[in-house]
């Protein structure tokens, strides 16, 4: 072969190597896809959807088969929102809202719908303002909980076909007009006013019934005092009349005698009483009483 001719030849093979190998690297380039975790990438072939790839080492089609979309699949939160709602017991209210949420199957977000962020929080204020228009004012105060849940519940139904889950979504504040808030501290001091009444009438009420249960309690215990006295008295009496009974005349007479020595110690240990007045009979009262004692010991 003429020398002339290889030196060229060479040079062509040389270049022709060089094309393929530069050929190789752009498919290897083009095919291979590696997917961060936090993302997922939507794949088209001539314009339409072909896959998605998931996190990791991907491959796809040189030329034919490019990325579209690249759709990070972190949780988002939208801006804070504040919207007007009416409530059943028509109070105009301002809602602060937030919503969590984060996309699950990427070609249905970036082919069913254009402004996912927007999208969504339109749809979270129509529903705020229908589950509030269903509520009274104090419901929504109270029953904070569950208008939340109930929000949450409603938007997860609505956004199901765009591919996305809500995570959360929460009512940060719910502010009222000056008016409706004057008028709410009147009825509250009204109220407080109320209860203060309705304590001290209780407090009085309570008072005159234990009152009424210490004269109660009282009036019963003396009538317990009288009643035992008087059992006292009639048993007494029954051993008297027992022992008259049973002894005669005699056991009067002690009984006769006994009064008067207590009636006559009586008399004479008083305070003040320098003089003891006896009766003509005293002694011989004294001597009967003796007698009987003595008779009845023996």
């Amino acid at each position: 072969m003429d020398p002339d001719l290889v030196g060229p030849l060479l040079e062509g093979g040389s270049l022709l190597t060089l094309l393929i190998a530069g050929f190789v690297i752009l498919c290897i380039l083009l095919g291979v896809r590696i997917v961060p975790q936090s993302e997922k990438y939507v794949v088209e072939r001539f314009g339409r959807l072909r896959s998605v790839l998931g996190p990791g080492i991907n491959l796809i089609v040189p030329f034919l088969d490019r990325v579209a979309h690249k759709v990070s699949i972190l949780e988002r939160q939208l801006p804070n929102a504040t919207q007007d709602a009416i409530t059943a017991d028509n109070v105009l209210v301002q809602v602060e809202t937030s919503v969590f949420y984060r996309i699950l199957e990427p070609e249905k977000t970036v082919y069913r719908i254009r402004d996912v962020d927007a999208a969504i929080a339109t749809t979270v204020a129509g529903i705020v303002r229908a589950n509030i228009g269903r509520m009274e004012l104090d419901e929504v105060q109270s029953n904070r909980s569950q208008l939340i849940a109930n929000i949450k519940e409603a938007v997860e139904d609505a956004v199901d076909d765009w591919g996305i889950e809500v995570t959360r979504a929460e009512i940060l504040d719910v502010n009222l007009d000056q008016a409706t808030r004057d008028a709410m501290l009147q009825q509250l001091n009204a109220e407080r006013a109320r209860r203060a009444e309705v304590m001290k009438a209780e407090g009085e009420k309570r008072a005159v019934e234990l009152a009424a249960d210490a004269e109660l309690y009282a009036a019963e215990q003396a009538a317990k005092a009288r009643r035992i006295e008087a059992e006292a008295e009639a048993y007494a009496t029954g051993v008297v009349a027992e022992a008259i009974r049973d002894n005669g005349l005699e056991a009067a007479q002690y009984q006769v005698a006994l009064k008067q020595v207590e009636a006559l110690n009586a008399l004479g240990g008083s305070e003040g009483s320098q003089t003891v007045v006896l009766p003509a009979n005293a002694i011989e009262a004294f001597g009967d009483a003796f007698k009987m004692l003595t008779g009845g010991a023996k």
